[in-house]
């Protein structure tokens, strides 16, 4: 599904969808977990003969790019947008027992936030938050 919607975007876009690029979006949208580069690197290889890693980056690079995946700074690693759209705010959930991550979004920017900003002359173009904690599953095995 986030494949032909890919295409689409690529199409509507006029940017090549490229093998590795393909490829990499296939792998993300497979994984269960988040991803590091390095992770997403070795199952390319069962794409590509012997990639090499600017060949990976810049494939993650070009999806986060265009909004298909985030990146989970705290984590460095890399996970599928499972809201199906671009937008500029995006939170998660990260659970420190199994590793979990959960996307969920408040679009706007909290009234606080925003206006701590413009109190100080800040621009907001985009925000992500990640909350550590426990997921359910894992408060459930304690």
């Amino acid at each position: 599904m986030v494949i032909k919607k890919a295409e689409k975007h690529c199409l509507d876009k006029g940017i090549r969808l490229t093998d590795p690029r393909r490829y990499v979006l296939e792998i993300m949208a497979s994984a269960t977990k988040p991803m590091v580069a390095y992770d997403v690197l070795d199952r390319l290889g069962k794409y590509l003969d012997n990639p090499k890693p600017p060949t990976a980056y810049r494939a993650i690079d070009f999806w986060v790019e265009n909004g298909f995946i985030h990146r989970i700074e705290s984590l460095n690693a890399y996970t599928l947008c499972r809201e199906d759209h671009h937008h500029k705010g995006s939170q998660f959930l990260v659970c420190d027992d199994c590793g979990d991550v959960t996307e969920t979004h408040l679009c706007h920017l909290p009234d606080a936030l925003k206006s701590k900003a413009e109190n100080n002359d800040f621009i907001v173009k985009g925000w992500n938050l990640e909350l550590h904690g426990r997921c359910g599953d894992c408060t459930k095995t304690v």
